[in-house]
């Protein structure tokens, strides 16, 4: 059973409703039918939520893409390295793609939808960010028109503007930008004092460690950015603490 079939029919056993459901129906009708436990395809612990975090991955980086008019190769390509679709794939995460661009259902419905079911989990929407982070910047920059988008799924999410600071600041700057730059992806004014970077650090990386999306039934696309964000976090507070780190008990 392929990746996105296999998603699909075990989302047939867990109607959701609203956009995510919507898509789910539209996509299935286009992809063969399959029974959702095969031999030698275990399902998730928690199904519901591993199949509404690809989804809402897939929908709303369509919706993104949709001012570019087309979905790219680039973008596919940039999906497949945040989700590992097998080799032969391409065309049916396209095919989801493209529905859901030109759905009827604005990016707003996706995104509240998501934000609704992971209420309270803020380390998977910014993991969930991060994956859109890398689509965005699959041509090598962050477009206005994207960065406006992304703004706004982060509303949608719940998360404040200063929320979105620091998250923009996690996956769009880099070790050249300095302190600045490590005060912005820590989420802390730049000459904040040791106690405060200390606090800021633990509860992101808290909120960030690959465990806790592993216990709550994540796919494991979502433990690899959990493992990415945590080690980014990691490098600020080492570039501002000023010394080496050892993983927080």
């Amino acid at each position: 059973m392929s990746f996105i079939s296999r998603i699909l029919a075990n989302a047939r056993e867990l109607p959701f409703g609203g956009a995510i459901g919507s898509l789910i129906e539209r996509a299935a009708d286009h992809l063969p039918h399959h029974h959702p436990s095969g031999e030698g395809e275990p399902r998730a612990a928690h199904p519901r939520r591993s199949i509404a975090f690809t989804i809402a991955a897939i929908a709303l980086g369509a919706k993104m893409a949709k001012a570019d008019g087309e979905v790219s190769r680039e973008e596919v390509a940039a999906f497949r390295e945040v989700f590992q679709v097998p080799p032969g794939e391409e065309e049916h995460v396209r095919l989801v793609f493209d529905l859901a661009r030109k759905s009827t259902h604005g990016f707003e419905s996706y995104a509240h939808q998501v934000g609704r079911l992971f209420a309270g989990d803020r380390g998977v929407l910014e993991n969930l960010l991060g994956g859109l982070f890398h689509i965005a910047l699959a041509d090598g920059t962050l477009a206005a028109a994207e960065d406006a988008y992304l703004a706004a799924v982060a509303h949608q999410f719940g998360f404040k503007a200063r929320d979105y600071a620091r998250i923009k600041a996690q996956h769009v700057g880099g070790e050249e930008d300095g302190a600045e730059d490590a005060y912005m992806v820590l989420g802390v004014p730049p000459g904040a004092r040791p106690e405060e970077l200390r606090a800021a650090y633990h509860r992101l990386l808290h909120e960030s460690h690959p465990d806790i999306a592993i216990a709550r039934g994540l796919p494991p696309e979502c433990v690899a950015l959990a493992t990415t964000r945590m080690a980014r976090i990691n490098a600020a507070y080492d570039r501002l603490s000023g010394r080496g780190l050892q993983q927080p008990a």
